[in-house]
Order: structure tokens, then sequence, then C-alpha cells
């Protein structure tokens, strides 16, 4: 397949799908989402290959997010909110292969979401976490919530969401929202190591443990189709479009002259 918003190629027996939208923070727009599930399935189909790498290109961002440019109330593309993530979140944890996220720099909004969903997370030491949904009048009630729960603890997911604030490399590690951390410039060496180690063990016993990690939390793929048809309810409400607006124009959005 050719993609024009990701980067894809396997090498070593790893499939590398890198988000290549570095002039937005390898923020996603609807096309990006329909490239990243299209890799994924050719990548979780695709018997030479054992182990999976998502990652952004360039030095400053992995992915932060939904692209703010093309969000005009609902996104540009297809789905609930205008953006496939019902299906795109799906497809990371249901391909039989292992997901590794390679995060430099900013892991942001969607972002965060996509490293909190993928099996495995290493960062390099200048990785920045965090959520702003609330702050541009957003938020992902579903995997990006009741997941990221299960990782971090309740009460620090309900900081993260609530509060909005930036986590280093070392805190997420230390909140278990990483595996490792590591020096930036040894973080492709890093992943492409416990790549190696992947593409020595048994590809069906560990498609069984993916799939037995996942039927814990399988419920919430259902709260996060709810969720999502509750999200495109709000992207149509004035409180919702102010944090847009204000995001553009750069400054501080006033949700309260809208809010309950």
């Amino acid at each position: 397949m050719s993609y024009e918003d990701i980067l894809y190629e396997v090498k070593d027996g790893a499939a590398w799908i890198t988000i290549n939208r570095p002039d937005k923070y390898n923020a996603f727009r609807g096309k990006t989402c329909e490239e990243l599930i299209g890799a994924f399935n050719e990548a979780g189909w695709d018997k030479s290959v054992g182990v999976v790498v998502l990652s952004g290109a360039g030095e400053k961002a992995f992915c932060t997010g939904g692209d703010q440019s093309a969000h005009e109330g609902q996104y540009d593309g297809r789905g609930t909110i205008g953006l496939p993530m019902e299906d795109l979140h799906s497809i990371i944890r249901d391909i039989p292969k292992p997901v590794i996220a390679k995060v430099q720099g900013f892991a942001i909004g969607g972002g965060n979401v996509l490293a909190t969903i993928c099996d495995m997370t290493i960062a390099g030491d200048r990785a920045v976490f965090g959520q702003v949904g609330p702050k541009v009048g957003s938020v992902d009630p579903g995997f990006g919530t009741a997941f990221l729960s299960r990782i971090v603890g309740e009460k620090k997911a309900r900081e993260i969401w609530y509060m909005c604030r930036r986590y280093t490399a070392q805190e997420a590690l230390e909140m278990g929202l990483v595996n490792k951390v590591v020096p930036h410039e040894e973080l492709d060496a890093e992943v492409a190591g416990w790549c190696a180690e992947i593409m020595d063990r048994s590809p069906t016993a560990i498609a069984l443990a993916k799939r037995s990690f996942n039927m814990d939390t399988e419920h919430q793929r259902g709260i996060a189709g709810l969720g999502m048809l509750g999200l495109s309810l709000y992207y149509d409400t004035d409180e919702s479009k102010e944090g847009g607006i204000a995001f553009k124009e750069k400054r501080k959005p006033d949700f309260r002259k809208f809010g309950k």
C-alpha cells in the first residue's frame, strides 16, 4: 500500500509505522487514521512480522492527537466524531502482535491515548506525556479514560484528565505509563533490541497472551462506543467549539459562559 501521512517499513521482522506529519507535531486527521488502520492491518496479518512499532517522525513529537486545523465541530473523516478512533484503537488491540509505542517528544491528547493502548511503551528522556482535552473542549471517554485508570490507577488517571498537566518521561515511568526510559539518542536502538527479543519468542503464545490480557478490559470497547457518541453530540455545542476557536486564536477559552 502507498501512504501519504505515514511511513511503513519492515526490518528484521518488525513493522515500523511512523506518523509522518512533523510540521503538525504528528497530529492526526481523518486520512492519517485511515492509513494507520491500513498499516496495522497490513502488519498484523503479515506472517513475516512479529512485532509492530508505532512512532512519530522528527524529534519533537510522538503524536499530539487530533489536528485542530481539521476540526470544525467534527473532524474531517468518517466515524462518530469525524475520526475513526474506535477502529484505530481496536486494531491496535486486535492484531495478534505486540505493539510498542516509541515515544520521543510530546505524547499529548490522542497521542497519549495511543501510547497508553499500545502493549508496551518505551520513551526517550525528552518525552512529555499528558492530556489536553478539557482545555480545548474535548475528551476521550473510553480507552483513553477507563483503560488509563487500569494502568496508572484511578486517582492518577483522574488527575491526568481533570488537570491537563504534563509529565516527564521519568514521571510516566514511575506511574506505570511507560516500560522504560532511555537517553533520547539511544531510543531507536533500545526499541530495536526489544523487537529482536520478541522475534525469538513463540508468536502463538504471544498472540494468546495478548488476547487474554485484552479480555479483561474488552467491556471498555462498549464504553468507548457510547462515549464517542456522547462526544460527537458535545462537539456540536458552543462550549466545545469555544475550545477550538480559542486554540486557533491562541487565547484562554471561556467555557464557563456556556457550561452548566
